[in-house]
């Protein structure tokens, strides 16, 4: 069942895809791109590390140099982003987890430093000081723009809160001897594992217009039960966390006061809530992917 606009109603019934055309002309311009710079840095976010990587990237890298950067780790729980960041380097994945905030620009720095001291050795072998230029990728709204600024210290490229604000690639100076190259988020065409997609939807990776939000919210307090239900309990006023995600919602609703007239709750207002304050890290740090059993210690 739809609603007359055509918007995913039920995401059980309908797969869950958002790739507008402004990412089809990006992905084009990456790959034009990707001749010209020697790395490659990756952002995903560290909550998601794994539904956070576009598949399509590796085949579009090849060989070329890369640092992996779990973004947004202040959002993470801090235990389950050192377990991801070394997940990734078992497999031989140049990885470390970074605050946009509070992270120094040097560890960025420092980590392509090594990732290109070959290079850059050989450049000067010949007398000549090498630039090193690298293209900064990843899924819409996991912060790149803001990772660059914090990199260059002023605010240099245009940041927001929702995914698709960045829609040109754009060369930010570093330091004199480092340029990086703000790209547009980039999905893939088709997202086969819906599990990940609606995680994607909870990060903001995918576009609220696209999605019934109240059904998404609904799944999320589901989730949250699970991570952190005292938290949850406790910053929505919700007494008993029995019921479906519609239950949820609607007690959610009700125990912080969102009613319209005749004391109905207002589950579209707390949807768009509940969603704002999990994406901000008011329920406190949360991962929603564990790294795969057979990877543990």
């Amino acid at each position: 069942m739809e609603r007359e606009d055509g918007i995913l109603l039920r995401a059980e019934e309908r797969m869950i895809n958002w790739y507008p055309g402004h990412m089809a002309k990006s992905r084009r311009l990456l790959q034009e791109q990707l001749s010209r710079v020697d790395a490659v840095i990756e952002l995903c976010d560290a909550r998601v590390p794994m539904a956070g990587r576009n598949p399509d990237l590796s085949q579009m890298l090849g060989e070329k140099k890369r640092l992996l950067v779990l973004n947004k780790a202040d959002l993470a729980d801090e235990r389950s982003t050192r377990a991801w960041t070394a997940y990734y380097r078992s497999r031989g994945i140049s990885c470390r987890a970074f605050d946009s905030n509070r992270s120094r620009a040097k560890e960025i720095t420092d980590s392509l430093a090594v990732l290109t001291r070959e290079m850059v050795e050989r450049q000067a072998a010949r007398g000549v000081r090498k630039t090193v230029r690298a293209m900064v990728v990843g899924i819409p709204n996991v912060g790149k723009s803001t990772f660059v600024n914090r990199l260059n210290g002023n605010a240099i490229a245009r940041t927001g809160d929702r995914p698709g604000v960045t829609r040109s690639n754009q060369w930010v100076k570093i330091t004199p001897y480092l340029e990086l190259l703000d790209t547009p988020g980039l999905l893939w065409p088709k997202m086969e594992n819906q599990e990940e997609a609606i995680r994607l939807a909870y990060i903001g990776s995918i576009n609220d217009q696209v999605l019934d939000t109240q059904l998404l919210a609904a799944r999320l307090l589901c989730t949250l039960r699970e991570l952190c239900p005292q938290a949850m309990s406790e910053r929505f006023h919700i007494r008993s966390l029995e019921g479906d995600g519609t239950a949820l919602l609607e007690a959610a609703a009700r125990g912080r006061g969102w009613l319209l007239p005749g004391g109905v709750a207002d589950t579209e207002r707390g949807a768009s809530v509940i969603l704002d304050e999990f994406r901000s890290g008011k329920l406190g740090r949360l991962t929603l992917e564990r790294v795969p059993e057979e990877e543990q210690a």
